[in-house]
């Protein structure tokens, strides 16, 4: 360190930073401070922020005379307004705004938002604003517990350093620690490379190549971009307004905010004489001919800004110019045409100098608009003078601009700085011009930019639920006397009832059409619904219905006639509806990416179960194959759930064997199913159990005798219980994998379910699962618990809740056997080779089954696949165990 240099940098409770080594020790120093600053509390704070604005506003005239003496740029008076600004509006802005410790909290959402400082802000100050931007930079400093170190312009160090000055000697008298503030007075590349990477955050107010050279220093920087703001004055402007506030900003400190008036585009030969007027009026001068060559070639020197005419007279410029003004002159204005780079009007001009354009349409001046922006100011601010009842041409401004500040009728330089002729714009002497401009921010800079937040989030359980149909009557021979609500109640005029083609040959729906003329209720039916129902039967089905146009449906059936009559509800409801966006896998129901249309406006929705296994009459759930692609879409909402159910045991006395022992089991499962989900509750539990317990006592006598009244009555009332359960609650991989086995190798879906049934209860029941489920109620593996008192409420008991696992496993494998479940995959004639060849593919699809992510256990595909295996060859379970 040279003796020129080698001082004490100690200057008072501030460090003025002479060389780089000085430099070095200073942020050492700072960071020491601002440690100490941190721990300050919100009431300190404030009053350091109170103190610290109040001294700059005391200096603001002594401070602008310096910034014009220094400078030769600008208008004291002019600078005056802004330092005023810089302290007053910065201090209101953010008086009440909370920066320490908890901002924000919601207890009941568990959440609390924690602010904390950066730590120590490398500030690049403009020549332009040296000590209004000084000053804002200092009070968001302190405001949000941070060091700042000043870089300052070189034409503008003195009144940089003392503004700086002015604030820190307020804030230590005020109890700050000291050493927060600093500035670098032998300004070199070096230094202000040292400052950029020493830095904790920059923030760079300046010329394109110093925010440029602060975004690729390595250190996170807050910049902004060139502004070259373009106006337009609509032909349905009040011009004399506007013109008189383009006035006001563009000579509002000679020119030298970013935000001002770059050009201004008049709409029509009437605005624009009326424009030209005014403009001339109010003591402008209009360059002619040689006049605005020379003007061309003195703004504008080998495409770059001439440095010298920044803040200067208008008059002033034009003397350099050699053009001759009256020196009153309040602004040069250049009328041109093209808008090209090439033009030197088209620039950007920080100085009373003005490009002026006409424009036949507003789609022409929003054209020039855009290409002007394009040329110099991306995302900066772009203005416009306009009859605020044009709201189209408004819209349409605002989508063409790719400014982040837009300004309606307001003078751009003060408009643009925030909180002057408009509210909510916050204040600022940082524009953010966004990607566009290259830069991080895309508004106004404020504290807000200068914390870190940390967000503490307690855990909290989702909000359940728990819906049915809004009627469930049941009991032998309910359904005449539930049917009659329709009309004496309802006034029901039209019912469609869609079935299955055994049920109506049959006569069975005979009993329903008698009910409906009883009541003089209009009716047709659809029964042309097959097993695992077609999205052509359905849409055949709608046709129909659009004909009738009824105001009831009636499904009656097993499963596929009730989904096939969701779909069908669905499709006349709402045509627009697409399959493959509501088909679409949710992890929660009501945050599904694709909301389901509202259901019930056209038709009421009744639901007849004829099988004891679905509960399709109780939930929200259908299923329908595209027989041209193959697809098969499983749909879930609860839009799709019954608006009344009729369980009468009646319409289940003819069930065969083998539906009463596929759908009975499919009871089962879904009942155990709905009690170890990761979504079973309190009010879902009760209907698992009580429905397994009854699966247990009646399953096997329904399947022995076909007319055990009691035990038909039992079973049906199970499976809609279960329905109930698994609506509310969901499944889980056990289905998931049926589901699979069905599609792939078409087994009955209740005897597909059975198969694995006990395998996937040994997986669940892991005790150190390879992936836990994911939802917030579920806190730790416990399937194994769960299933224990499934088997418990079914009867089943030992000395140990593993005895009862295994005992309860044993009285499953025998009630399947009882009801005539194969036990392995294969015996179902799946062929071997054909299992292997689509194993991966089933595996992966059973993994995206909807029904998965309701599981204890999240699968992973492998394990999947070694359940399918095992199942397949008889092997015994694997170890499930991680």
């Amino acid at each position: 360190m040279s003796e020129e240099t080698k001082t004490v940098f100690d200057d008072g409770a501030a460090l003025v930073v002479r060389s780089n080594e000085e430099l070095l020790e200073k942020l050492a120093l700072m960071r020491e401070a601002q440690k100490e600053f941190a721990t300050f509390t919100q009431e300190q704070v404030d009053k350091i922020f109170f103190e610290a604005a109040m001294a700059a506003n005391k200096a603001r005239i002594p401070l602008a005379k310096m910034a014009v003496e220094e400078t030769g740029m600008g208008c004291v008076e002019d600078k005056v307004t802004k330092n005023h600004y810089a302290s007053e509006y910065i201090y209101n802005a953010y008086k009440d705004t909370l920066t320490c410790g908890v901002i924000e909290e919601d207890p009941v959402f568990g959440i609390k938002k924690i602010a904390e400082p950066i730590g120590i802000i490398g500030a690049v100050i403009p020549t332009t604003n040296p000590t209004s931007t000084a000053i804002f930079k200092c009070l968001i400093a302190l405001k949000t517990r941070n060091a700042i170190m000043i870089s300052p312009h070189p034409r503008a160090k003195g009144c940089t350093a003392e503004a700086a000055r002015i604030v820190n000697d307020a804030a230590v008298a005020a109890g700050a620690p000291e050493h927060l503030v600093g500035w670098i007075e032998a300004l070199s590349l070096e230094n202000t490379q040292v400052l950029m990477a020493e830095s904790d955050i920059i923030l760079a107010t300046g010329g394109p190549g110093m925010v440029k050279a602060a975004y690729s220093s390595g250190t996170p920087a807050l910049g902004v971009g060139a502004g070259n703001t373009p106006v337009i004055i609509d032909s349905t402007a009040d011009v004399r307004m506007a013109v008189n506030s383009i006035i006001h900003s563009k000579t509002f400190d000679n020119g030298m905010i970013c935000a001002s008036e770059q050009s201004v585009t008049v709409v029509g030969d009437e605005a624009y004489a009326a424009a030209k007027a005014e403009f001339k009026l109010r003591g402008c001068y209009f360059l002619e001919g040689e006049e605005l060559d020379r003007v061309r070639k003195t703004i504008i020197i080998n495409g770059k800004l001439n440095a010298r005419i920044v803040g200067q007279r208008a008059a002033a410029i034009a003397e350099m110019a050699g053009v001759k003004v009256p020196q009153s002159t309040k602004i040069l204005i250049g009328e041109v045409e093209s808008v090209d780079i090439t033009e030197e009007f088209a620039h950007e001009k920080l100085s009373p100098v003005l490009a002026m354009y006409h424009a036949d349409t507003f789609d022409e001046a929003i054209a020039k608009s855009e290409r002007l922006v394009a040329d110099g100011g991306y995302g900066h601010t772009s203005s416009l003078y306009i009859d605020t009842r044009e709201t189209e041409k408004m819209a349409k401004h605002a989508a063409a601009m790719k400014t982040c500040r837009i300004l309606v009728n307001t003078p751009s330089s003060h408009g643009g700085i925030g909180d002057l002729y408009n509210f909510k714009l916050a204040p600022s002497l940082t524009l953010g011009c966004g990607s566009w401009g290259g830069n991080s921010v895309s508004e106004n800079v404020g504290v807000k930019h200068l914390i870190n937040v940390k967000t503490v989030a307690e855990r909290r359980e989702n909000m359940l639920w728990y819906r049915v149909p809004e009627k469930v009557y049941f009991k032998r021979g309910c359904m005449p006397v539930a049917l009659d609500e329709l009309g004496t109640i309802m006034g029901k005029k039209r019912a469609f009832i869609v079935t299955d083609s055994f049920l109506y040959k049959s006569g069975f729906t005979k009993q329903i059409e008698s009910k409906l003329d009883e009541m003089g209720i209009a009716h047709a039916c659809f029964y042309d619904v097959a097993p695992d129902p077609t999205l052509q039967c359905a849409q055949e089905g709608v046709k129909q219905l659009s004909s009738f146009e009824p105001d009831t449906i009636i499904a009656v059936g097993g499963g596929s006639a009730m989904d096939a009559a969701k779909i069908m509800w669905l499709m006349y409801e709402h045509p627009e509806a697409r399959f493959e966006d509501m088909a679409m896998n949710f992890m929660d129901i009501r945050k599904r990416i694709y909301p389901y249309p509202q259901m019930g406006n056209k038709c009421y929705f009744v639901a007849i179960p004829t099988s004891s296994g679905t509960g399709s009459e109780c939930t929200p759930f259908a299923i329908i194959t595209d027989a041209e692609t193959g697809i098969k879409w499983p749909l879930a909402d609860y839009q799709l759930l019954p608006n009344m159910a009729i369980v009468d045991t009646n319409n289940m006395m003819s069930q065969p064997k083998g539906l009463t022992s596929a759908s009975g089991v499919d009871v089962l499962t879904h009942a155990m199913e709905a009690y170890v989900s990761i979504m079973a509750s309190d009010y879902t539990d009760p209907l698992a159990l009580r429905a397994g317990a009854l699966v247990f006592k009646y399953l096997a006598r329904a399947y022995d005798n076909p007319d055990d009244l009691e035990a038909r009555d039992h079973m049906a009332n199970a499976s809609c219980l279960a329905g109930m359960a698994f609506a509310n609650a969901f499944l889980g991989v056990n289905h998931s994998m049926a589901h699979k086995l069905g599609a792939y190798h078409h087994i009955p879906h209740g005897w597909a379910n059975a198969i694995i049934l006990t395998r996937v209860m040994r997986y669940n029941a892991a005790e150190r699962p390879t992936k836990m489920g994911s939802f917030s109620q579920y806190e730790y593996p416990h399937a194994k618990e769960r299933y224990v008192e499934f088997g418990r409420a079914c009867g089943f008991d030992g000395a140990t809740d593993d005895e009862v696992f295994e005992n309860f496993i044993a009285g499953i494998e025998d009630l399947k056997e009882h009801v005539g479940v194969k036990k392995t995959i294969a015996e179902y004639g799946v062929d071997e080779q054909y299992f292997l060849d689509t194993l991966d593919e089933m595996s992966e699809n059973a993994f995206n089954d909807q029904c998965t992510g309701a599981n204890p256990r999240y699968p992973l595909i492998s394990e999947i696949k070694e359940i399918y295996l095992d199942a397949y060859y008889d092997r015994p379970a694997s170890s499930y165990e991680d």
